[in-house]
C-alpha cells in the first residue's frame, strides 16, 4: 500500500526559552546545517550561540505565533489535511526538527499499513541544510525502524512548469495594486562551502557569477544556480522587468562567508538608490514561518523604512492556497497510478 510523508523545517513547541532551546540544539547540531567536525560543532553550539540564542528567538517567535501555535506548523497541517482530502492514500506530515518527528510520521504510515512511501521534502530548491538533511533523515529512520518500507523521493522543483506557474501567479496577485520600484526575491542563505561541498564534479562550483549560467551537473544539487533559475523563470512567465527585480539571501551566521548579496543589505542600498517603493517574495518557502513572517515583513520593513523607504509589501508564501495543494495531490496521484514523478 502506498501512502505520501510530507517533510517541512519544523518548530519549537512554544515561543519561550526552554522549548526554543532543545529546538535550536537539535537544528543547530546537524552536521549538514553547520558543517563542522563535531567537538568544533558542540563548542559553538552549545558553548556559544545557545547562550543567548534562545531567548532573542523566544522573542522573535512571541511576535509571529498563532493563537493555534507556531504558523509553520499550523499551515502545514493545514496543507497535510487539504491533500489528504484530495487522495486516496494516507498522508502523514514530519518535521525534520521538533517534537514532530519523521519516525513518528513514518509510524502513522505503517500503522495505516503503507509499506511504500513517497517522501515530499517540502523545500522547493535542493540544499545539504534543507532537502538534503531531510532525505538522510528519513533513510536513517526507515533503515532503523522500519526497514520493510520501500521510500521513493520526490525531486527539487524549483523549476516544474506547474509549480513556476502558480508561485508566478500568486506572486502577481500580491503584486496588484501596488507600483514597485523593485522586487526582491530573498531566498535562504547558506554558507559558500556548502555550494562546493554539494558539487559532485569538485570543480564546476566557482560562485562567480558566471558558472550558474554554465550547463553543469552539478546544477543537480547547486542550491544557488537554482535560485537564480527559479527567479529567471518567474521573470519569463509573468515578463517582468529585469531591472527591477533582483536576488538576495536572508539569515546568516556571523563568521563564514555565505550567499551574497545578503537581504539586510540590500534593504539599506535601495532606497539610497531612489527605490522607495519595494515588494518582496520569499520562494525557498512554501511555508510562511519566522524567517518570512518575523524577519521579512516585520524587521525588513522596519530596516527598510528606516534606511527612507517609502512602502514595502512583503508577499506572502504558498502556503495551503488551493492551487498549491491541487499541484501536490496531481504529483502524489501521478506517482501512485503511475510511478512517475514530476519533473
Amino acid at each position: 500500500m502506498k501512502g505520501v510523508l510530507l517533510v517541512n523545517l519544523g518548530s519549537p513547541d512554544s515561543p519561550t526559552p526552554k522549548d526554543v532551546k532543545p529546538y535550536l540544539d537539535e537544528f543547530l547540531m546537524d552536521e549538514r546545517v553547520i558543517d563542522v567536525p563535531k567537538i568544533l560543532r558542540n563548542i559553538l553550539v552549545r558553548g556559544i550561540i545557545l547562550q543567548t540564542r534562545p531567548k532573542k528567538s523566544a522573542e522573535a517567535y512571541k511576535k509571529i505565533w498563532w493563537e493555534e501555535g507556531s504558523p509553520l506548523i499550523v499551515i502545514s497541517e493545514r496543507f497535510a489535511e487539504a491533500v489528504r482530502k484530495n487522495t486516496k492514500m494516507p498522508v502523514a506530515l514530519g518535521m525534520r526538527y521538533g517534537s514532530m518527528t519523521i519516525k513518528n510520521a513514518l509510524q502513522e504510515l505503517k500503522d495505516q499499513g503503507v509499506d511504500e512511501v513517497l517522501l515530499v521534502p517540502l523545500y522547493p530548491h535542493y540544499a545539504m541544510s534543507s532537502y538534503e538533511t531531510v532525505v538522510v533523515k528519513v533513510m536513517q529512520d526507515q533503515q532503523n525502524y522500519f526497514p520493510e518500507m520501500k521510500v521513493t523521493t520526490l525531486p527539487a522543483f524549483y523549476k516544474n512548469p506547474d509549480y513556476i506557474k502558480i508561485l508566478s501567479e500568486s506572486i502577481a496577485e500580491g503584486l496588484e495594486d501596488f507600483e514597485y520600484d523593485q522586487i526582491l526575491f530573498s531566498y535562504h542563505g547558506i554558507p559558500e562551502r556548502h555550494i562546493r561541498k554539494s558539487d559532485p564534479t569538485k570543480f564546476h562550483c566557482k560562485i562567480d557569477g558566471s558558472c550558474c549560467q554554465i550547463n553543469s551537473v552539478a546544477h543537480h544539487t547547486c542550491y544557488r544556480h537554482q535560485c537564480y533559475e527559479m527567479t529567471r523563470l518567474v521573470i519569463e512567465h509573468l515578463g517582468l522587468p529585469k531591472n527591477k527585480v533582483s536576488v538576495s539571501f536572508q539569515s546568516r551566521l556571523a563568521g563564514d562567508p555565505w550567499l551574497k548579496p545578503y537581504t539586510d543589505y540590500e534593504f539599506e542600498r535601495f532606497p539610497k538608490e531612489g527605490k522607495k517603493r519595494l515588494a518582496v517574495v520569499t520562494p525557498a518557502f512554501v511555508s510562511d514561518c519566522l524567517e518570512t513572517l518575523e524577519e521579512i515583513a516585520m524587521e525588513g520593513k522596519e530596516q527598510f523604512e528606516e534606511a527612507g523607504g517609502e512602502h514595502y509589501k512583503h508577499i506572502s508564501c504558498l502556503n495551503d492556497s488551493p492551487k498549491w495543494v491541487n499541484l501536490m495531490a496531481q504529483w502524489v496521484n501521478e506517482w501512485e497510478a503511475t510511478e512517475t514523478l514530476p519533473v
